[in-house]
């Protein structure tokens, strides 16, 4: 009986060591153009989002989640764990440009696939798409839906005169909004997957970015709104519908109990986006350009109904995401992102002592503790703003001949940066200056693609698939 008792208990250590080893399923919701303070998890009042806030509340609100200025830089440090000083994706890689995420980059699609994931993307790209290499299909994603830009129109699907509608790197025809046909693929995704492989699920929805376009249902619990308000309200409102379902489908598929979501918008708000209570918008350095609206929700391993004041960065999801996964991080590319499931599940203190948000390698700002230095902070880079004058190499030699310029503010006593403190601390942002300095002495140029995609540039154009 002893030894009965004893091989019993074995087992049942066997199968719980087993079950907490299981590689967990992640769906990462990326939400486009999200304001700070759109959602109620994070204050907002007049958008209704009871989905999202559900899953909030059952999971760690991230106050302070660094993300980039815009879109395409936010996905690259995503995808690379490594800040643009390193990638070279500053700004917005835009339609056909000859460029996009160097190829030398190794994804976190890549990592997680290397781990045995099952890889899917259902949303937008929008990290380079002239050569077959720099698709998704090419960078680690077992399957692709959806399209490669923002600024699509959500029925027809056309940027300018352009379809941006694909599934595998094929261009297709589809009606339907899009946010409901992203959402109905990542079900699917689900729903389908290999029962014996992990899924990392990227959604990365073009919700709410411009142009304002939402079915008129979603506007009748609006009508104290008006004009691009209540648009955005009724797309937020859709988005939130989308994940309902997406979380429904990952309970029916028996999947949910082992599934990791993060939800995180790309870049801050731009008008008519909520921001509050920080200063600026999509485009700007300043916290309400660069601080996202964000929460991870894993039952039994992530607490619920916390909110963490700790920083961190958009580039830490890499290594935090891999380590989980059971992958490897040893790779070519040095890592800038750190491992911060201890301080999601832990209570530990931040990994960084320093937290680079980037611009360009002149405009930039530095986190150190509650203090935040900004370098060149009036500067604006928003694919929604047609181009002003003078923003040639005129512009910039002018902007040049201004001057640099530097504050400092302490974000504890003064979250909306509205207190330069700079002269009154000199020692302490001399002393920030050059830790910024440090971050970007080796700054590669905005755009660089290094050996490989240079190469391939070179050689005769192919045409895509």
């Amino acid at each position: 009986m002893k030894i009965i008792t004893l091989l019993f208990s074995s087992l049942l250590l066997w199968a719980s060591s087993f079950a907490a080893e299981k590689q967990p399923n992640i769906v990462f919701l990326l939400i486009d153009d999200l304001g700070y303070a759109d959602c109620g998890f994070n204050g907002g009042k007049d958008i209704h989002t009871p989905n999202i806030d559900k899953l909030a509340a059952a999971g760690t609100v991230l106050e302070s989640l660094y993300v980039q200025p815009v879109c395409s830089p936010t996905r690259a440090a995503l995808m690379t764990g490594r800040y643009a000083t390193h990638t070279g994706v500053y700004t917005i890689v835009r339609p056909h440009a000859t460029w996009g995420l160097p190829l030398t980059e190794r994804t976190l699609a890549n990592a997680l696939h290397d781990a045995g994931y099952a890889t899917a993307i259902t949303g937008k790209w929008h990290l380079g798409e002239f050569e077959p290499a720099y698709l998704p299909t090419a960078r680690g994603f077992d399957h692709h839906y959806g399209h490669y830009f923002g600024m699509l129109d959500y029925f027809t699907h056309l940027r300018g005169q352009d379809l941006d509608w694909y599934r595998d790197g094929k261009q297709i025809k589809e009606e339907g909004y899009t946010t409901h046909l992203l959402a109905r693929e990542a079900c699917r995704t689900i729903t389908e997957k290999d029962k014996n492989k992990p899924l990392f699920l990227y959604v990365p929805f073009n919700g709410v970015h411009g142009p304002f376009q939402v079915p008129d249902d979603y506007l009748k619990s609006y009508g104290t709104l008006t004009g691009n308000r209540q648009k955005l309200a009724g797309m937020l409102a859709a988005v939130d519908e989308a994940i309902a379902q997406i979380v429904t489908a990952l309970e029916k598929s028996g999947e949910r109990e082992n599934t990791l979501i993060i939800f995180s918008t790309d870049n801050g708000g731009p008008p008519p986006g909520d921001n509050t209570p920080l200063r600026g918008f999509k485009g700007s350095i300043y916290e309400g350009g660069v601080r996202g609206c964000a929460f991870a929700n894993w039952p039994g391993h992530i607490p619920a109904g916390r909110r963490i004041k700790e920083p961190m960065h958009t580039v830490d999801w890499y290594p935090t995401l891999v380590k989980l996964a059971g992958g490897s991080l040893e790779q070519k590319t040095a890592l800038d992102g750190k491992d911060v499931w201890p301080m999601l599940t832990q209570d530990a203190p931040s990994p960084h002592d320093a937290i680079l948000c980037v611009q360009s390698p002149t405009v930039a700002a530095l986190r150190m503790g509650d203090w935040k230095l900004v370098m060149n902070g009036g500067h604006n880079d928003n694919e929604d703003a047609p181009k002003a004058k003078g923003k040639g190499k005129k512009g910039k030699a002018k902007a040049a001949e201004s001057g640099e310029t530097l504050a400092l503010y302490n974000l504890a006593t003064d979250i909306g940066e509205k207190e330069n403190l700079a002269a009154k601390e000199p020692e302490r942002t001399a002393t920030m200056r050059a830790r910024l300095a440090e971050f970007l002495k080796d700054a590669v140029a905005p755009g660089q693609m290094g050996h490989e995609a240079t190469a391939l540039i070179e050689q005769p154009k192919k045409k895509r698939p």
